[in-house]
């Protein structure tokens, strides 16, 4: 059933081309032999192009070439990338090719850390054995560190003085590490941060403040003495993300005001990274009047001598209370009618204080710089002493500790940013033009297309309406001719009785005519059948004929 109806729509392409005209016909075969070449390139220059992935990466020289040697001895192609740290090999031998490489011990460089250790022997000495450490250590760190995104290559040096039983000054140990990034990135500051503390955390004993980091351009990332505050060039970064988180809120709030690229702000902070620590003592009002006193009472009264004792008091104090403690003593004489008594008191009172220490984190602000420089188009219709209040609360000016702002108006050059407008406009007028060109191209090919369609359904059309006149025709004229032959039957057979009934009158004629009659009438009869007969099984080659002697009559 499938092969019937590819057949019969083969049929049908094929009368549709055979309607079309000389020039439908060239189109078509151009179109054909168009769509045949782009076909052959694609398959020839694209479908045949070999996809490479990478076997490995961050590759050290030496295994780099030794992968090389390898591959080039097997005859396999491979391409190098990322200024040959990175071997490229055909996707459909990438994982048979990693365990060739494996089987082969490459790549090298990655029997490191603590793999090292397994090569130990009994007879190692106690120095190999700690270098040996050492090193393993070094190659831990560098494989943790070169995980880290945006890390390519990394290389840990480790300084671990040798412990000394006898010495009670014993150094710590320092690390520095140098660090290398892919497509000139740079660390960010928590990254190098992350860095610092995953090697002082590895190696015992070690402060953060101990370990260097550096990277491949020779920039210093962290060093000794600069703890959490980070290295210069963090500083210098957070000093400009300050600057413009400033500068962009009040480059919006004069834009507002001045309207978009007629206002510009210019920040400039000076940032302190210096960890301070203060302490304060206070004291507090007591209800005492003193902090100390003492009393002493004496009495004498009589003619004679006396002796007196005194007993002193003592002050105890708990949690800012003041308790006193009086003595007093009396003596009196036995040779005399006098006598004497002494009183001594001392009190002791206490003062509250409190002690308050403060420790400041670095990036307080030392002094500030603001420029607010407006167009002189512009201000004339803005009051510059609002703007200059406002510009001053934006970024809370404070005068005392050397805060300053300007605001001045001057006329703009321009000429720069209508350049650069105008430049902008023309691309996105040539965007505009080759993006409308494109759409004119596919719709020129798809109106193409369309053309082309209706043309073969019209043509196919054409032709089946023609058929349809046609056996339309052929059919009517086949109607006609048994229509005449009928005519023609009928005909001969009533000249045939006729002249049967005229001869019957003599016998003469009548034998005569008879056997003539009867002999003309069987062979009319014959004639009748046989063409009855040709027209029923090749009315086609009849039809033919007849139109050949209708032709021939009219001629």
């Amino acid at each position: 059933m499938n092969q019937d109806r590819i057949m019969v729509l083969l049929r049908r392409v094929v009368d549709g081309f055979r309607a079309f005209s000389l020039g439908q016909k060239i189109v078509v075969v151009a179109g054909v032999l168009v769509a045949s070449i782009g076909i052959w390139a694609y398959f020839t220059f694209f479908a045949a192009t070999t996809n490479y992935s990478p076997l490995f990466t961050n590759l050290a020289a030496k295994d780099a070439s030794a992968i090389v040697d390898e591959l080039t001895t097997a005859g396999t192609p491979y391409e190098l990338a990322d200024s040959g740290t990175t071997v490229m090999v055909p996707t459909d031998q990438l994982y048979d090719l990693r365990l060739k490489m494996a089987s082969a011990g490459l790549p090298s460089s990655e029997d490191t850390g603590y793999s090292l250790l397994d090569q130990q022997g009994v007879t190692t000495s106690e120095f190999m054995q700690q270098v040996t450490y050492q090193r393993a250590l070094e190659g831990e760190l560098t494989k943790t560190i070169k995980s880290i995104d945006g890390v390519t290559a990394a290389t840990v040096h480790l300084a671990i003085p040798t412990k000394d039983v006898f010495s009670d000054d014993s150094s710590k140990p320092t690390a520095s590490v140098m660090v290398a990034t892919s497509g000139g990135k740079k660390l960010s500051s928590d990254q190098v941060q992350t860095v610092v503390h995953l090697v002082a955390s590895a190696v015992e004993g070690m402060d953060p403040d101990n370990v260097t980091v550096a990277g491949s351009d020779g920039t210093v990332l962290a060093a000794p003495g600069q703890g959490d505050s980070g290295s210069t060039s963090t500083r210098q970064q957070e000093t400009a993300a300050y600057e413009q988180r400033l500068s962009s809120s009040l480059q919006s709030l004069l834009t507002q005001v001045v309207g978009p690229n007629h206002a510009v702000v210019k920040v400039t902070a000076d940032l302190d990274f210096d960890t301070s620590e203060t302490k304060s003592q206070t004291y507090t009002k007591s209800d005492a009047p003193a902090l100390s006193e003492s009393t002493t009472d004496e009495t004498y009264s009589g003619t004679g001598a006396g002796a007196a004792g005194a007993n002193g008091g003592v002050l105890g104090q708990t949690n800012g209370t003041t308790s006193d403690a009086v003595g007093t003593g009396t003596g009196t004489t036995t040779d005399g009618n006098g006598t004497y008594s002494q009183q001594k008191a001392v009190r002791d009172n206490a003062v509250n204080s409190v002690i308050e220490t403060r420790k400041n984190a670095p990036g307080q602000v030392r002094k500030l710089g603001v420029a607010v420089l407006i167009d002189e188009n512009t201000a004339a219709g803005a009051d510059l002493a609002q703007i200059r209040e406002l510009a001053a609360s934006a970024v809370s000016l404070n005068t005392t500790r050397g805060d300053t702002l300007a605001v001045n108006s001057m006329k703009f050059n321009t000429s720069t940013a209508d350049a650069a407008q105008q430049e902008l406009a023309t691309q996105q007028a040539d965007a505009g033009k080759a993006e409308q060109l494109t759409l004119i191209k596919q719709g020129a090919a798809a109106l193409a297309v369309v053309v082309l369609l209706l043309v073969t359904w019209f043509a196919s059309r054409r032709r089946r309406k023609r058929n349809r006149v046609l056996q339309a025709a052929e059919m009517q004229r086949l109607d006609e001719i048994k229509v005449e032959l009928e005519r023609t039957r009928s005909v001969a057979l009533e000249a045939a009785e006729e002249k049967a009934r005229l001869e019957s009158a003599s016998e003469l004629t009548a034998i005569g005519g008879g056997l003539s009659g009867d002999s003309d009438g069987g062979a009319q009869e014959r004639k009748l059948k046989e063409i009855e007969a040709l027209v029923d099984e090749q009315p086609d080659e009849v039809a033919r004929l007849l139109r050949g002697w209708l032709a021939t009559k009219g001629a």
